[in-house]
């Protein structure tokens, strides 16, 4: 989120989690059960966003924009280098 090339405001996180689907999910993180999820923010770009639900919030962990070469063409899914 803090990288100034490419910065994501946080009305696209909201998006994000409010309209996006999850990609995949992690029950067993160390964190606690947390997903992937995308979704488009500004101009429609793609967006990740990797959070955990917590009794009374949602912990973000990271938002960032997903390289093209480690996604498929939709960002759904991993493509192995």
């Amino acid at each position: 989120m803090s990288r100034p090339e490419r910065p994501i405001i946080t009305s696209e996180i909201h998006k994000v989690v409010e309209q996006g689907q999850i990609v995949e999910d992690y029950p067993e993180d160390a964190r606690g059960r947390s997903c992937l999820m995308l979704g488009f923010g500004e101009g429609g770009r793609a967006i990740h966003v990797v959070c955990s639900p917590k009794d009374e919030y949602l912990a973000i962990i990271t938002a960032y924009l997903p390289d093209r070469d480690e996604w498929s063409d939709d960002f759904r899914v991993r493509v192995k280098p």
